[in-house]
This record gives structure tokens, sequence and C-alpha cells, in this order.
């Protein structure tokens, strides 16, 4: 019995080590169950969180209201109250596409805090040399002195790549101002964001998403500055010497211009155009003391589409949408970078970020887990069993019986425990080690 005793405590040993994950993270698991998704490279991803909460993580349309507008045909679009973040319907919501224009609202919420608007900049040569081939224009020249103000009208107005490069010059240069409005989408939680550009030009791997633009809206609204330039309907813009013309906003919801009505109560924000992207549109009106912001991204129809959508939604907003239940919320900027949520993949081809903190186990990976500790317990009784018996007839514990099988430390049971994926092996008396989960459809460049 001496002999035995040691493996009898290994044995209550296992049991202990198998009971507590069972119970002490069982919680944990069945919570990463709920959020698990496919990434990029079709693997399983559980137990990460999605910003503003698990169903915008969700492709197709997420809302708890009825009466939504029938004919939507963007490629991602979001529903949201400016003043409480909550978000009243989506679709793709996290889906990355290239944003246009849009991307001047992250550029605006990034510089314009940094210049005073009367202060004045003669415009170089350099500062335009870099701007890309077929980019929309309000006609800065080099050798002119502009203000702050002034330029702040070319971005906003005429979505004027040349005045955008004027002041990431002024800033310290494109790359510096780059830099700084990753670093201020990540401070607003705005992770499907990859800046490339400041003007959102058509740049490989320049994406944005339906809720990332809304939250640099919702963020470049409160400031006074950003309300005043996304409002502004014209301006008259420096012509050289002591002329000037006339600018007007490009924002048709806005001017009512080609065919549409000024949309009541809108407060702008910004429009979009590429090739690439199509059309996008981030809107915010106020209504009975309430403001909404939607975010339309790509509709199938040109022109008036992306107006045409985006109004239809704000009147949902206004209406319906006045009962629906929230489907997620907009994150608040800030908060330590480990406490700051996370994207988990999405189910399509657009995968969100990832991510950055280790899931727990699955019930799965737990069910391994209690099955190989089962397992080893089996060949320990087995082992103690054969002693028992040896030592009752005298003999050592190879002398087994015929017919029975010799244990070995290496051996397996005959059962088998199935893993993720199909395969199967069999359990060892000591489970391997699982690989730390890859993080995937993360583009932290």
């Amino acid at each position: 019995m001496r002999e035995c005793s040691p493996l009898s405590r290994r044995a209550l040993l296992g049991l202990a080590a198998a009971a507590v994950p069972l119970t002490a993270t069982a919680p944990a698991s069945a919570a990463g169950a709920r959020s698990a998704g496919t990434n990029s490279a079709g693997t399983s991803s559980a137990g990460t969180g999605v910003v503003g909460g698990e169903r915008l993580g969700l492709g197709g349309v997420q809302v708890r209201a009825a009466g939504l507008p029938k004919k939507l045909t963007a490629e991602a679009w979001l529903v949201a109250d400016r003043d409480t973040g909550e978000v009243l319907a989506s679709y793709n919501a996290h889906r990355r596409l290239a944003p246009a224009s849009t991307l001047k609202m992250l550029f605006a919420d990034t510089v314009l805090p940094k210049f005073a608007p009367e202060q004045r900049y003669k415009v170089t040569e350099a500062d335009l040399a870099d701007i890309p081939s077929g980019s929309s224009l309000v006609g800065v020249q080099a050798g002119t002195t502009y203000t702050v103000e002034q330029l702040w009208q070319g971005v906003f107005l005429r979505s004027g790549n040349d005045a955008v490069h004027v002041l990431a010059h002024m800033n310290g240069g494109v790359a510096r101002t780059v830099a700084e409005m990753q670093a201020r989408a990540e401070y607003l939680h705005a992770l499907d964001t990859h800046v490339v550009s400041p003007d959102g030009f058509d740049h490989k791997g320049q994406i944005s998403s339906a809720y990332d633009l809304t939250l640099f809206a919702r963020a470049g609204l409160r400031n006074a500055d950003f309300r005043r330039h996304c409002g502004t309907r014209t301006a008259d813009f420096p012509a050289g010497g002591k002329k000037t013309f006339q600018i007007q906003n490009t924002d048709r919801l806005l001017t009512g211009a080609w065919g549409l009505r000024p949309y009541a109560g809108l407060l702008g924000v910004k429009n979009g155009y590429t090739t690439h992207a199509g059309n996008t549109f981030t809107g915010a009106a106020t209504r009975g003391g309430r403001t909404l912001l939607v975010t339309v991204m790509h509709p199938a129809e040109g022109s008036n589409a992306v107006y045409e959508q985006t109004a239809a939604l704000l009147d949902w907003g206004f209406g319906a949408g006045r009962a629906a239940q929230p489907v997620g919320m907009l994150a608040a900027p800030g908060g330590p970078k480990d406490t700051r949520p996370t994207v988990s993949p999405l189910p399509s081809a657009h995968p969100a970020h990832a991510s950055t903190t280790p899931p727990g186990p699955s019930t799965l990976r737990l069910a391994e887990g209690a099955a190989g500790t089962a397992a080893l317990l089996g060949a320990g009784a087995w082992a103690l069993l054969r002693r028992r018996r040896a030592s009752t007839a005298g003999a050592p514990a190879e002398a087994a019986p015929t017919g029975r099988r010799r244990a070995r430390a290496t051996d397996s049971p005959a059962e088998t425990v199935p893993q993720q994926g199909g395969r199967r092996r069999a359990s060892a008396p000591e489970p391997p080690t699982e690989a730390a989960p890859q993080q995937s459809g993360r583009h932290r460049r």
C-alpha cells in the first residue's frame, strides 16, 4: 500500500486540476463562444469583443424596430444618436471599405485644433508637389498667402486636396500627419481604419468603415470650428491679389443641389467620391432637440443615391427609430490602451480587427483537457490494479496475465478525443500544450 499511496495522491491532484477549469472558467468560455467568428485565414477565433457591441460585428441588418427604408443598396450604413451614442440600426457596420473624402473628417479632427483661424500662411511649390493626380482641388496657388480659415473652407466645402496638403505641410508634413491621424483613430477606437494619406484619395490599403466614419463625425462635431465649416454653404476664396471667387459646398443635402431638397435641420458633415470607393457620406441632422448621425457607404447607384439613402435613414431615425432599442454603442474616446474595446473578425471577406487580448479557453478545449485528464487517471488506475495483482501473485509487474495489454508511460487509451477541424488524436498521459490562437484580421501598420 505504501507503493500505491503516491499514485493515489497524484490521481487526486489530477481530479482537482480537471475540476478547476470546468468550474472557474466555464462562464468565460461561454462568452467566448458567443463572440466566435471566422477570420480571414478561415480559422476559428473565440473570446474577442467587438467595438460597440457584438451585434455590430455581424453581417446584415441589425435593428430592433420596424419601418426601415426598403431601398437601401449601400454596402454598409449606420444610424446613431450623437448625444447618447446609441446605434439604432446598422448594416455591415464594421465592414472595411475605401472611405474617399469622408476620411477628411479624421484629418480635420486631428489637425484643426492646432492652428488659429486667423493665422496666415504663404503657400510654396513644395506644399503642392505631392497632391495625387486627379484630385479634387479648390484652387490653392503657390505664392499666395491664405488664412487657416480659408484653407479649411477649401477642405470642407470643395474637398480640396490642395488645401489638405498645404495644412498637412504646415503640420510637419504628410507622413507626420498620417501618423497622427492613425493615432487619433485608435484613440477614438476606430480600429477598422488604416490611414495612407490625409486626403482620402484612392491609395492601396486605405480603409475605414461606417462605424469608424461615424466616430470621426461625432468627435469632430464637438469642435465649434468643425461644426461651422461643415455647415457652411458658400464662401469667398482668394484668387490671387485682391480677387476672390465663390466656392460652394458639395454636400447636396446641405445645399439642395442636383435636384435634391436641402434636408431640414442638417448640420453637415462630409461627402466623398472616388472611382474606387464610389460614393460615401456621413450626415448629421437635428430635429426636436435630437441629433442623429448617418453614414452610408458605396450604394449600388451613383449620383444622388448616397444622399437619398442618408435622408431616408434620417427620416426613419426621427420617426419609427424613436422606438428602436439600440443594437450597439458608439465607443467613447480614450481610456487606457489595454482596456480599449477591440473588434472581433467578421464572418465575411472584410474582417474587422481582432482582439489583442488572447481569448479564454473554449468549451471544446476544456472538454479536451478534461478528457485528457480522465485518460491519465484511467491509465494510472490500470497501472495501480496491475501492481496490486503483481504484488499478490509475487510476480513483477511485467508478468501480466496472458491477453492483457502492458501499461507503459507512453501508451494511449483506446478511446480518442476529437479536435477542432475534424481531426482526431489519441489522448496522451499528459495533454500536449495548445498552440496560442492566432490574432488575425488586424491591420496595425
